[in-house]
């Protein structure tokens, strides 16, 4: 039965169970990622999420508190001095897991568990994206793009002399009446290779 079975015991004692969590958490910020079992991950995700937030604030104090989960003076160091930095303005969710498959020999679910600020891969991919937008069925450029596109043009037009824009304006236009023509006779010769 599971009367008050608040979390998962993961079939140890509470002993090793701590013992294998802290060494776990240890090993994850070391390496920023581990391969293990998504209830092992689970349980890890719990002990170690609050281990972060202590790091956020750098004193004596949160050290050793910190010490005290880990048990590990290298990654005591190593998540106070580099990790603490970058997940400074993240206000939770520090770490992914990500299902991998099946362990060969007793099926288990296998993850990989992973300090999300360090995964290079997504961090290229969000930064280099671009802003999700609301297409329209017309296709064309909406009225807020538009809009910026011709504020722009009149900042541009401000600062050009008065001279130099009436140059710039007729030269355009002559560019696009000649453009027109081409196009026009280019129509009108396949139009007479198809007769």
């Amino acid at each position: 039965m599971r009367h008050g079975k608040r979390f998962n015991h993961l079939g140890r004692k509470t002993a090793h169970r701590g013992a294998m969590l802290s060494n776990m958490a240890s090993s994850l910020i070391m390496h920023k990622r581990i391969n293990t079992t998504v209830a092992k991950a689970k349980a890890l995700r719990k002990y170690i999420e609050p281990i972060f937030t202590k790091s956020k604030t750098d004193d004596t104090n949160s050290r050793r508190v910190v010490f005290s989960y880990l048990q590990n003076k290298e990654s005591v160091t190593e998540l106070f001095n580099n990790v603490a930095e970058k997940i400074s303005g993240r206000p939770g969710g520090y770490t992914r897991i990500i299902k991998t498959g099946y362990r060969l020999g007793d099926n288990a679910e296998m993850c990989m568990m992973e300090l999300v600020d360090f995964n290079e891969l997504f961090l290229t991919e969000k930064s280099s994206g671009k802003s999700k937008t609301r297409r329209s069925r017309r296709g064309g450029k909406s009225e807020a793009k538009v809009q910026d596109t011709e504020v722009q043009a009149a900042e541009v037009v401000e600062e050009i002399p008065a001279e130099v824009a009436e140059e710039v304006k007729e030269e355009t236009e002559e560019a696009f009446v000649e453009e027109a023509v081409e196009t026009k006779s280019e129509e009108v010769t396949g139009e007479e290779k198809k007769d």
